[in-house]
């Protein structure tokens, strides 16, 4: 890449990841606080099932549109497009959103025993449905910022909605209501970035400016996503639902723990996806764009992996440090949900090629499959080891997505795999099967086999970790002249 891109790039990796990152640190850190204020694992589960409605039907009412927004937002340079492409936006999530709610209003008893297996948790529903609303048109009014790059801003209320949000469910759990709290604490946070947002924003939405050939273009694009979107669901979802149906609700509790520790990962994926949607559109008629989303695709992989390799060794001593009574256990599951997010990153930087060259509808397919094995496995590994096998499954089934994403692409001229990419997976599946069967709880041993599996991966990319030491060095030299300068 060239020294604008990679600017370009890092720019919008931290700054935008780094905002990202802010809004889900303070659940993580909270995290051994909240346990200690829910001492029943039940109701955590309950908060975990709520959560993954909300995800769900934003989903559903966003129809794609998000994506096919940014890819319009770049498609012309005219300004009063790129507001007419935001307006519509808003203007057909509002009414799929306000759908969306009313029809788990309206059938409440049905959706409460599906998903909570009880009548009597209708009222959590309503307020799931509500909070669904309420995601759904904050992820577009957000928009505009991003796609300006106004940085500071989204910094700024990353920072400050979670913290207010905590403010809420904090006094709800010492006065131990247990049931509402934490969604009480997302439907807060979600709030408070919907009517920031929109009082900054508001110049790009006009409620009067519907173009229905317009919107029905962006559909032709982001509709096909949605199936996607709905697939990812079932990969962090359906666990948790077949959980709470094949052992119960007290487990689901147990893996949302395990679910939110590993989502440290996650800071590594949020700090990537935050700023690769703009990085990808704005570079995606470069000449060498194939072999710069290679390049990519490989380093963030070896980061990926390596952070994989150094904090397992870790994992029982994270819980036992942190945690008290049943929560401990969640830490069977971290490893495996650990590397999953990691993973659908790597996926979504080569994926993104085919919504570069408008073909959508292979990602989803892709997708299924990995979707597919993942339900199967869940169902089968459930009953015979527990919660830990709906752990691996979702890893397999992400990994499955890589594969043949990798497969596919390469055939398409698409993508790039290199053979040191190739022995760095199979280094890591190694690393993987002998930690598991020679040391998942002891520290040392799982060491001894984390040091040689980095050395290999440093070994394989050892001139590209040399060249980026140096552009670093170079990097540095000239902000610290620029500082001194001023």
């Amino acid at each position: 890449m060239s020294n604008g891109r990679t600017k370009l790039f890092l720019e919008n990796f931290f700054v935008y990841g780094l905002g990202s990152i802010l809004a889900k640190i303070a659940p993580l850190i909270m995290l051994p606080i909240i346990t200690r204020l829910m001492p029943n694992t039940t109701y955590y589960g309950l908060s975990d099932l709520s959560n993954i409605m909300v995800a769900l039907g934003s989903a559903i009412a966003i129809m794609g549109m998000y994506d096919a927004m940014f890819r319009m937002f770049f498609e012309k340079d005219n300004f009063e497009y790129k507001k007419e492409v935001c307006a519509n936006t808003l203007n057909f999530t509002l009414v799929s959103g306000i759908t969306m709610c009313l029809i788990l209003f309206i059938f409440r008893s049905y959706f409460s025993v599906l998903i909570f297996n009880d009548v009597k948790y209708v009222n959590l529903l309503i307020f799931t449905s509500l909070s669904i609303l309420i995601t759904t048109l904050s992820s577009i009014v957000v928009a505009p910022t991003r796609m300006q790059n106004k940085r500071k801003v989204f910094l700024f209320t990353n920072t400050i909605s979670p913290i207010l949000g905590y403010g809420v469910s904090i006094p709800m759990l010492m006065h131990k209501n247990y049931l509402y709290a934490l969604p009480m604490a997302a439907l807060v946070t979600s709030s408070i970035m919907l009517i920031f947002f929109y009082i900054l924003n508001r110049s790009w939405f006009n409620f009067k400016k519907v173009n229905i050939p317009l919107i029905k273009e962006m559909l032709r694009i982001g509709a096909p996503l949605m199936p996607g979107f709905i697939i990812y669901w079932l990969f962090t979802a359906c666990d948790r639902l077949m959980i709470s149906k094949q052992i119960g609700n007290s487990f689901v509790g147990i893996y949302g723990i395990g679910v939110r520790v590993a989502s440290v990962s996650q800071f590594i994926y949020i700090a990537f996806s935050g700023g690769w949607q703009y990085f990808a559109f704005s570079t995606m008629k470069d000449e060498d764009q194939v072999e710069m989303t290679s390049k990519i695709f490989e380093y963030l992989a070896l980061v990926a992996f390596s952070a994989f390799v150094i904090i397992v060794p870790f994992t029982h001593f994270i819980f036992k440090l942190f945690f008290k009574g049943e929560y401990v256990n969640g830490y069977v599951v971290f490893p495996y949900l650990f590397l999953a997010p990691l993973l659908l990153m790597l996926y979504q930087t080569i994926i993104n090629q085919f919504l570069v060259v408008k073909k959508t509808w292979p990602s989803t397919l892709i997708l299924s499959a990995g979707a597919v094995i993942n339900i199967i496995l869940n169902y089968i590994l459930i009953n015979i080891i527990g919660i830990e096998g709906s752990a691996i499954a979702t890893l397999i089934g992400y990994a499955v997505s890589v594969i043949i994403a990798c497969m596919v692409l390469s055939k398409m001229k698409l993508v790039i795999i290199s053979n040191r990419m190739k022995i760095m997976c199979v280094v890591l599946v190694l690393f993987i099967v002998l930690w598991r069967f020679v040391s998942p709880i002891n520290i040392f041993p799982a060491i001894l086999m984390s040091v040689p599996t980095l050395i290999i991966f440093c070994y394989l990319y050892r001139y590209d970790i040399k060249m980026a030491y140096k552009k670093g060095k170079a990097m540095f030299k000239q902000i610290k002249v620029k500082s001194f300068d001023k």
